[in-house]
């Protein structure tokens, strides 16, 4: 039996419209969907062009500093790194208070922002050694 090629012809611009609408749909939808609300993850990083960490925020397991046996618990920290990989800027947050420090040109020129328990203070260090700490 054949068919007449109007109804061919019928058939296929049919199914041509129906492809061009699926294809608009679909782009239209992955348009829509191609920036998520939120980023979730373990950690993040941001590097440069040559691919060092620039930037980074993780999660600290809890910790035993061993020289002084001063227990750490579980910390979220936001660091900024230069371009030679000093840390410059740091901020840490954990259940027993958070802290914020600045470092200088060299790794002994600091500025430290801490409120820990029922405690804050603010320190200063220059290059030579010499501090200030100011507390309330």
């Amino acid at each position: 039996m054949m068919t007449s090629p109007r109804l061919v012809l019928s058939l296929t611009l049919v199914n041509l419209v129906l492809l061009v609408v699926l294809l608009l749909s679909r782009i239209e939808s992955a348009s829509a969907d191609s920036v998520a609300p939120v980023l979730r993850g373990r950690a993040l990083q941001i590097v440069d062009d040559q691919g060092r960490v620039r930037a980074s925020i993780q999660i600290a397991p809890p910790t035993t500093f061993q020289p002084t046996g001063k227990h750490y618990p579980e910390s979220v920290i936001l660091r900024l790194v230069d371009a030679n990989g000093r840390p410059e800027v740091k901020i840490a947050a954990s259940e027993e208070g958070a802290g914020l420090s600045f470092v200088g040109d060299s790794d002994a020129t600091q500025v430290q922002l801490f409120a820990e328990g029922s405690d804050s203070s603010l320190k200063l260090t220059n290059r030579d050694g010499k501090q200030q700490v100011v507390k309330p």
